[in-house]
């Protein structure tokens, strides 16, 4: 056997299984990022006010524009959802999985996640800066100082949850499980979002901005530490 040919078949290789999902993460990312754009420019233009008002009053009662369908215990049961995509509770979250991911020696897991959560943030209150878009003007909504567009809640929800489910599922050999982490993160996001807009603090417009950002963030940095994970440790 000729020695180019040893070296081909003792070369290691990359499974096709994982090029191709690399390659459909960064195709969905670009698609996220296109339609984050997309709905920027279209908000900036006020094109989307219309199905934001639509959407809007559909989940207020007509009776009593002030107050949201269903009954009161869907409001408060809405109210404890949407802290789930809060600063305080995902910060706490994050706290927790960090130090874990520390103390169970996963220190390259522990940065990915950390620098993950603080760049979003960073880059998702920059944005509300930027666009400075009022919130919803809904009585009885409960009071938010920050500016609407886009969703902070929505935004960090996508980044935390998928950042943790994604990391769960790579040390998870077993498919079913694998699947409830990614399943239960995009759940979670979902509901955060949709929350935001049922209690009246946000237009749909913010969320969906905030739901592609969020992902595409979360998707970005995952890519980034595959290449960082399979570079030549001599390089």
């Amino acid at each position: 056997m000729e020695l180019s040919a040893i070296a081909t078949d003792t070369a290691p290789r990359r499974p096709l299984g994982l090029n191709a999902a690399i390659l459909l993460l960064a195709v969905a990312a670009l698609a996220l990022a296109g339609v984050f754009v997309k709905v920027a420019v279209e908000m900036r233009e006020g094109e989307t006010s219309g199905f934001d008002n639509a959407i809007l009053n559909a989940f207020r009662n007509p009776a009593a524009p002030s107050t949201p369908i269903g009954p009161p215990w869907l409001y408060e049961a809405t109210r404890d959802v949407t802290s789930l995509g809060s600063y305080a509770v995902l910060g706490i979250l994050v706290v927790l999985v960090v130090v874990y991911l520390l103390l169970a020696r996963k220190r390259f897991e522990a940065i990915y996640l950390s620098v993950a959560v603080v760049s979003g943030v960073l880059f998702s209150s920059a944005l509300k800066v930027g666009f400075n878009r009022p919130r919803p003007t809904i009585d009885n909504a409960p009071e938010v100082f920050s500016a609407s567009f886009p969703s902070g809640h929505a935004t960090m929800s996508a980044v935390v949850f998928l950042t943790l489910g994604a990391i769960l599922a790579a040390h998870e050999p077993q498919r079913p499980l694998r699947s409830l982490f990614v399943g239960a993160a995009i759940v979670l996001t979902l509901i955060v979002g949709v929350s935001r807009v049922y209690l009246g603090v946000h237009y749909p417009t913010d969320v969906i901005a905030g739901w592609c950002l969020g992902t595409t963030w979360a998707i970005l940095w995952s890519l980034a530490t595959r290449w960082l994970a399979q570079r030549p440790k001599n390089l």
